[in-house]
C-alpha cells in the first residue's frame, strides 16, 4: 500500500529529526512505488534505520553497518526510482550539517549505503525475475498438460460418441471417421477412409442436398442440416438427419467439413406407417377420404378438366344384416380389388370414401364419354359373382359421374354434384350411373331451399288458396269449387302446388299445410253460406300421409265444428293412388266422416292402378277423371273411337255404382259437349272459369244468385 510520511519531528533525540526529514523526502513528489508497510509501520523502521545511522556515524569502522542499512531499506521493498537518491540526499545533508562529518568520511558512509541498498535491490530483482520464470514454466506445463488433456478427451468423445461423426476435407475425401458411423454403415472406420463423400451418394439423394452441400464446401453456408439416405454395406438404406458444419483457418478459409450423422431410419418408418395409416383406409388398403380430397385439391390446381365416379353400393346393408359383419368387410375388400383393376392410368386414384360409397377419379378426364366408360368398366366388374366365406354373393352398385372444368366450381361443389348424380341413379332404379345435370341440379336445390323455407312460410302466413269453379254440364251452374293451394314466395313469387306440395309430403310438413288449406276453405265456404242460399260445395285435396295421420279424422271434426260449415259443403279429395294405400284405420276414418255428410271423391281416376272392382269398397261420392284422359278429345282431330268409347264406359260403370262423374282439364268446347254427349256431370278447367281467389268467387255466387233468382 502507498505509505505516508508525517511532517514534524519526534523528540526522542537527532535520530528522530533524521527519521522525520527521511520520511518526508521519501513522502514526497511522485509516488511511483509501493510499500506493503502501513504508515505507522514505516515511520518505526525509518526511525530504526536513523538511530543506526546515526550511531554508525559517529564510529570510525562503520562502513559495513551502514552498507547493511542501505540493504535493509531495499529488502524492505523501497526500490521506487528516486527512493536511493533521496535517501542519498538526506543522509548528506545530516553528515555534513548536523553531525559535521568531514567530506571524505561523507562519502564513504554514503557509498556503503548505495552500495549495500544496490546489493540488496539487484538480489531481489533477480529472485523476483527468478519468480517469473518459474511461474512462466509452471503455467506452460499446465497449459501443455490441459492441451493434452482437451485432446485425448475431444479424441474420446470422436471415437467413442454415439452418434456418428466424420471429417473431410475440401476435396470430399474423407479424413477421419467414429465408429458409430462406421458401424452404422456397416464399415470399420479404416475402411471408410478409404472413400470419399461422393461414394456415399444414395438413389433417394434429391438434387437439391447435393446443391447444399456444394454451397458449404464454397463457403456460402456454415452448417446445413439435411435428411439424406445412405447405403448400407449389405445393400440396404440407412435413413439419417446428417449436420454438414464448415471448418475454417486462421485465416477464414474452408479446411474440413464436420458431419454429424444421427439414424433415423426406425422413426423414418414409424413417421411412414402414421402417414400411410393416416391416408389409408384400414379395411380395404385404399387410399381414404382424407388422401382423396388431397388429389382432388391437386387435380384443381393442375389439371382443365377433373372426372369422378361416384360409387355407392346397393342393398349392403342386407349383406351385413344377414350374413354379419365379417361377410360384409370381406365384401368390401373384395370391391375395392376389382375398383383398383379398373383404373387404366397411373395418375387415376380409387379411394373408399366412408361405409360402402367408393369413388373413382380421373385428373386430365377427355370428357363425360370417358367418364360414361369408367362407370360402366366398373359397373360390368362388379357384375360378376362374389364368393365370400362359401357365401355367393352379388352385388350392384349406384354411380353417380361428374365431369367438368376444374375453374368452373370447387372441390366441395365437384364432390356433391356427383354424389346428388349418384342417388339419382338410385332413384331411377339402381345398378345403372347417371352424368351429372346442372339444370336437374338447380332445380333440385332450390327445391331443396323451398323445403328448407317451408316452416317458416307456414308460420308467416305465406300460403293463400285459389278457388277453380266446377260447373254442370246441363246447365252450366257453378255447383262447386276446388281449393288450390298458392305459396306467396318472397323471393320466388307465387309457386303452384307442384312446386311443394310432393316436397311437403316428403318432408312430413303436409299435415300442417293441409290444416292451413282445410282451414281457410271451411271458412271461406261459411262465409258464402251465410251470404247465399246456393252456395257450392268447397272440394279440399287430401294427401294419403294425412289420412294415416290417427289425429287427423279429430282434426277434420274440429275444423267442422270451429267453422260451422254444413258437412254436406265439404269435399275431400283423394288420389286414386293414396286411395289404394288407405286401408284399416284410414279407411274407417273416410266412412265416418261420409257418413257425417262429407263428400269423398278420388282424383286423377285412371292414371293408378284404375281398379274399378275396388271403387264399391269405398266410401265415395265423386270420381274425377284424369286431365290425360280429357286431352285425347281436346279437337275432333285428336278423339279418336276408342278414347270416346273408354270415356263412355268408365261414366256408364261409374253412374251404375252411384257415383257422380267430373271432369278435370277441359280447356275446349269441343271437350264440354263431348263429355256432356257421354252423360259426364260436372266439369272444371279453363274452358269455364280460371283459378280465381276468394273475392271473385264471391262476385261469381252473386250472379249466379241473381240468375236463379
Amino acid at each position: 500500500m502507498a505509505w505516508d510520511a508525517g511532517s514534524g519531528s519526534d523528540p526522542g533525540g537527532p535520530h528522530a529529526e533524521l527519521a522525520g526529514q527521511w520520511a518526508a523526502a521519501l513522502g514526497g513528489g511522485p509516488r511511483n512505488h509501493v510499500v506493503p508497510m502501513s504508515s505507522a509501520e514505516t515511520r518505526n523502521l525509518l526511525t530504526e534505520l536513523a538511530r543506526e545511522f546515526v550511531a554508525a556515524a559517529c564510529t570510525d569502522d562503520s562502513a559495513d553497518r551502514v552498507a547493511e542499512l542501505g540493504a535493509e531499506l531495499a529488502r524492505s521493498h523501497f526500490v521506487g526510482d528516486e527512493v536511493l537518491g533521496r535517501s542519498l540526499a538526506v543522509l548528506n545533508a545530516y553528515l555534513v550539517g548536523a553531525c559535521e562529518v568531514p567530506a571524505d568520511r561523507a562519502d564513504q558512509l554514503l557509498a556503503a549505503f548505495a552500495t549495500g541498498y544496490l546489493r540488496a535491490f539487484r538480489a531481489w530483482l533477480l529472485a523476483e525475475q527468478e519468480s517469473v520464470r518459474a511461474a512462466d514454466i509452471a503455467a506452460r506445463r499446465v497449459v501443455e498438460q490441459q492441451l493434452r488433456a482437451s485432446e485425448a478427451r475431444l479424441r474420446a468423445v470422436f471415437s467413442q460418441a454415439g452418434i456418428g461423426t466424420g471429417l473431410s476435407d475440401m476435396t470430399g475425401r474423407i479424413i477421419e471417421v467414429n465408429n458409430a458411423f462406421a458401424a452404422m454403415l456397416g464399415y470399420r472406420p479404416e475402411e471408410m477412409c478409404q472413400l470419399s463423400v461422393t461414394d456415399l451418394t444414395h438413389p433417394d439423394d434429391s438434387p437439391a442436398m447435393w446443391q447444399k452441400y456444394a454451397g458449404v464446401l464454397a463457403g456460402k453456408y456454415d452448417n446445413v442440416q439435411l435428411e439424406k439416405a445412405y447405403r448400407h454395406r449389405d445393400g440396404g438404406t440407412v435413413w439419417t438427419n446428417i449436420n454438414v458444419s464448415l471448418i475454417r483457418d486462421e485465416h477464414g478459409k474452408p479446411q474440413y467439413t464436420l458431419v454429424l450423422v444421427e439414424d433415423v431410419s426406425e422413426r423414418r418408418a414409424l413417421r411412414e406407417r402414421l402417414h400411410y395409416r393416416a391416408n389409408h383406409d384400414q379395411l380395404t388398403g385404399l387410399p381414404n377420404r382424407s388422401r382423396f380430397f388431397d388429389a382432388l385439391t391437386a387435380a384443381f390446381a393442375d389439371c382443365t378438366r377433373v372426372g369422378l365416379c361416384y360409387i355407392d353400393l346397393d342393398h349392403f346393408k342386407t349383406v351385413n344384416d344377414t350374413f354379419g359383419h365379417a361377410v360384409g368387410d370381406e365384401l368390401l375388400a373384395q370391391v375395392a380389388a376389382r375398383l383398383n383393376a379398373c383404373v387404366t392410368r397411373p395418375d387415376q386414384l380409387v379411394a373408399r370414401m366412408g361405409g360402402d360409397e367408393f369413388v373413382v377419379l380421373v385428373p386430365h378426364s377427355s370428357g363425360v364419354e370417358e367418364m360414361a366408360g369408367v362407370a360402366e368398366t366398373v359397373l360390368h366388374a362388379l357384375a360378376q359373382p362374389f364368393y365370400v366365406h362359401v357365401h355367393h354373393l352379388t352385388v350392384t352398385a349406384s354411380i353417380g359421374v361428374m365431369e367438368a372444368r376444374a375453374d368452373r366450381l370447387s372441390t366441395g361443389e365437384f364432390v356433391q354434384a356427383a354424389d346428388t348424380s349418384m342417388y339419382w341413379a338410385k332413384a331411377a332404379g339402381r345398378s345403372r350411373y347417371a352424368i351429372f345435370d346442372a339444370d336437374r341440379g338447380r332445380r333440385e336445390h332450390t327445391s331443396a331451399e323451398l323445403s328448407a323455407a317451408m316452416p317458416s312460410a307456414l308460420r308467416h302466413g305465406e300460403f293463400f288458396l285459389d278457388y277453380q269453379p266446377i260447373v254442370s254440364l246441363a246447365d252450366g251452374q257453378t255447383v262447386a269449387v276446388e281449393a288450390l293451394v298458392r305459396w306467396r314466395h318472397p323471393e320466388l313469387g307465387i309457386l303452384s302446388p307442384a312446386r311443394f306440395v310432393e316436397l311437403a309430403e316428403d318432408n312430413g310438413y303436409i299435415g300442417a299445410l293441409g290444416a292451413v288449406v282445410l282451414e281457410t276453405a271451411c271458412r271461406a265456404s261459411r262465409e258464402w253460406h251465410d251470404r247465399y242460399p246456393h252456395t257450392p260445395t268447397v272440394s279440399v285435396n287430401v294427401s294419403a300421409a294425412e289420412v294415416a295421420d290417427p289425429a287427423w279424422l279429430d282434426y277434420v271434426q274440429q275444423i267442422i265444428t270451429e267453422t260451422g260449415i254444413d258437412a254436406s259443403l265439404l269435399q275431400l279429395e283423394l288420389t286414386e293412388r293414396a286411395f289404394m294405400q288407405t286401408t284399416g284405420r284410414p279407411l274407417r276414418a273416410l266412412h265416418t266422416l261420409a257418413d257425417a255428410g262429407v263428400r269423398i271423391a278420388i282424383d286423377d281416376f285412371g292414371t293408378g292402378y284404375s281398379n274399378l272392382a275396388y271403387l264399391g269398397q269405398l266410401p265415395l261420392h265423386v270420381v274425377k277423371l284424369a286431365g290425360p284422359f280429357i286431352q285425347r278429345i281436346r279437337t275432333p282431330d285428336t278423339a279418336s273411337p276408342t278414347d270416346l268409347l273408354l270415356l263412355e264406359t268408365i261414366i256408364d260403370l261409374t253412374h251404375a255404382l252411384g257415383f257422380t262423374v267430373t271432369a278435370e282439364c277441359v280447356e275446349t268446347r269441343h271437350q264440354a259437349d263431348q263429355l256432356r254427349d257421354l252423360g259426364c256431370d260436372t266439369a272444371q278447367g279453363w274452358h269455364f272459369h280460371y283459378p280465381m281467389p276468394a273475392e271473385q268467387v264471391t262476385e261469381l255466387l252473386g250472379l249466379s244468385d241473381l240468375r236463379l233468382s
